[in-house]
């Protein structure tokens, strides 16, 4: 899982749009976005037992995921979609956030713009500039939109303290507990629990 963002939708209406229980115009289209290439995904890709390596703890984008990033981010701006975005929603996973806001987020962020920065230069091992929150929607972390959880360290998430420290303009208000106390080392979370919990992140 990674990220999601709501927009309005468009003031033209189609017939079955127009018949539909739920009118266009009084409805929010939600766009999923899965996050960009990270460091686990290319070791796993090597060897699957790399998935159990606390290397990979939290695993940040790769070069080429930055890539995938910025091609979206220049997608998005193109297509006019970035304008109709109301809110971005992220799960609370290093390469979740930095796909969220590389994407959703503004330019360059410089010293002295009187807005907290998306993401500070460097978040994460990523080598990169600090990303703006000018001109960009709100951000807000949720649990319920996260991996599969327990085992892979990869989907272990930092504390919020530290998050906080990275993405200062995110929303973590949401997430209770400032440390990870849904990930567990020995039990992998079944496809059925994953499930159930994308259902209550549907509903929320």
């Amino acid at each position: 899982m990674g990220s999601s963002c709501l927009s309005s939708g468009t003031n033209g209406m189609d017939t079955a749009a127009s018949t539909s229980l739920y009118p266009f115009h009084r409805s929010k289209t939600i766009h999923l976005v899965r996050h960009a290439q990270g460091i686990h995904n290319v070791e796993g890709e090597k060897n699957h037992d790399a998935y159990l390596s606390y290397d990979l703890f939290d695993a940040h984008l790769t070069p080429l995921g930055w890539q995938q990033v910025s091609n979206l981010h220049k997608h998005v701006h193109e297509t006019g979609l970035a304008k109709k975005i109301e809110l971005v929603i992220t799960s609370p996973l290093l390469r979740t956030m930095q796909t969220a806001v590389g994407v959703f987020g503004g330019e360059g962020y410089a010293d002295g713009i009187d807005a907290p920065p998306l993401m500070v230069a460097d978040a994460g091992n990523s080598n990169h500039a600090a990303i703006s929150s000018l001109n960009s929607p709100p951000f807000i972390a949720v649990e319920l939109c996260r991996e599969h959880l327990g085992v892979h360290p990869c989907d272990k998430r930092r504390s919020i303290t530290e998050y906080k420290s990275l993405f200062p303009a995110i929303n973590f208000s949401l997430i209770e507990s400032n440390d990870d106390i849904l990930w567990t080392a020995d039990v992998r979370e079944a496809n059925e629990e994953v499930a159930k919990r994308g259902m209550k992140f549907v509903n929320w």
